[in-house]
């Protein structure tokens, strides 16, 4: 093939992408009518029967009963549907895991943009990832304010801060500050008494340093005592259960008094001790649509369960979701700020998937389903100080929903009936 004929071949290969992308956006900014569906909005109204839910570049702009169509707008009709906005995922994490191997080597845009895929099947349109992110995450959520949007958005908070000094402190998050991270991320924990746990004077620096940056700090901790310490020391979230015991009336106001969320995770917990048995969830249809059939082959390994019975931690685990969950029930009650989150991410914690079962084990806590979906909507996306709007469908607010076959007012399981899942009025691609 001549010069002049490969450049005319590869004009047009380039004339029809760039076509395809024209297209692309195009159908992003058009007009949408999504119609008749019962709509919980995510901002605690009731929910509007027989809904129209306008969207126009990728934002919503009316719903209500008796919102008029404009001429040629598209028509998706959601008769007998329910609809929900999206879940935001206050903790999880991205990009750093591939079957049941984890680390820094398997981070990558390509692993991001999959993962980020995943968990929006499932319906988890948001995820603030709490550590372990890289430079190509942070450009993955740099890029995400558009109409064309189909994943999931991110938000990061980089590496985890993991000084030993307060000098050392400071110096890690001058340095994180420069990649401009949603948050910044501390574990304050000594994983049962097997590790150190980060000193008083290390994370008081990290959350200082961080403040005089205009940064807020995320704790993961264990413990009753460690949590009111962070408090007193000035952390924006604790990332995790208090798990050793009850929650008592003093800890309860200091989280009030700082306006502080908490976020239960009890979907971590389980992940310690249910792979030393075949768990319920294996035989879910809705797990295993996504379920990689490798890593569950491994995960059924007579060696492997039989590690997880011997290990000591796990029969502590168990006991502390117990704990977590009955702390989960008591701030609830007493009105303390809650965020949706799992920890999923890591191994054998099946992002997208865990956000279903941690829904499920909130109800069995004994919170009803409508402050479950709130807690898991715009109640995290509150608590993480995201973009106005996210988590609901207000009008001006990202059209990130999902369509679903029954009722989650009615039973907070019923987010399993998922039917069509949208971002930006995007309806988001089925699995490869």
């Amino acid at each position: 093939m001549s010069g002049l004929r490969k450049a005319a071949v590869a004009a047009l290969v380039l004339g029809a992408g760039a076509c395809a992308l024209d297209a692309a956006r195009a159908e992003a900014r058009a007009v949408k009518a999504f119609l008749g569906a019962r709509v919980f909005d995510g901002s605690g109204r009731p929910p509007v029967d027989k809904a129209v839910l306008l969207v126009e570049n990728g934002r919503v702009v009316a719903l209500g009963a008796k919102v008029a169509v404009p001429p040629g707008a598209a028509r998706i009709d959601l008769a007998g549907r329910f609809v929900i906005p999206g879940l935001v995922n206050a903790h999880g994490h991205v990009g750093e895991t591939r079957g049941l191997q984890s680390g820094p080597d398997f981070y990558g845009r390509d692993n991001v943009l999959a993962q980020l895929r995943l968990y929006a099947r499932y319906g988890v349109t948001t995820v603030v990832s709490l550590g372990g992110d890289r430079s190509e995450g942070f450009r993955v959520r740099d890029e995400q304010e558009t109409p064309s949007l189909d994943r999931a958005r991110l938000y990061v908070a980089g590496r985890v801060v993991d000084a030993i000094t307060p000098e050392a402190a400071r110096a890690q998050v001058a340095e994180l500050a420069v990649q401009r991270p949603d948050w910044v991320k501390i574990r304050v924990d000594d994983n049962l008494g097997t590790t150190p746990k980060m000193p008083p004077e290390v994370y008081r620096a990290v959350i200082d340093a961080a403040h005089e940056r205009k940064l807020k700090v995320a704790a993961h901790f264990f413990y009753l005592e460690d949590g009111r310490a962070l408090l007193a020391a000035g952390a924006d979230f604790l990332a995790h259960s208090v798990r050793d015991r009850d929650v008592d009336s003093d800890f309860v106001a200091a989280l009030k008094r700082r306006g502080v969320c908490l976020c239960p995770t009890l979907t971590r917990e389980v992940s310690t001790f249910v792979y030393g048995g075949e768990p319920e969830f294996f035989a879910d249809p809705f797990f295993s649509k996504e379920a990689d059939p490798g890593v569950l082959a491994e995960l059924r390994q007579p060696g492997r369960r039989e590690k997880v019975l011997a290990n000591p931690a796990s029969a502590r685990y168990r006991e502390a979701l117990k704990v977590a969950s009955r702390n989960l029930k008591a701030l609830h009650d007493a009105g303390a700020g809650l965020a949706f989150g799992t920890d999923s991410g890591p191994p054998a914690r099946f992002q997208g998937y865990f956000e279903h079962l941690e829904l499920q084990l909130m109800s069995e806590a004994g919170l009803v389903p409508r402050d479950i979906l709130l807690t898991a909507t715009s109640g995290a996306a509150r608590c993480m100080g995201l973009p106005e709007g996210t988590g609901t469908l207000a009008p001006g607010a990202w059209a990130d929903f999902l369509v679903l076959g029954a009722d989650p007012l009615a039973d907070v399981r019923n987010t399993r009936t998922l039917e069509s899942v949208w971002i930006a009025g995007n309806r988001v691609p089925p699995r490869d």
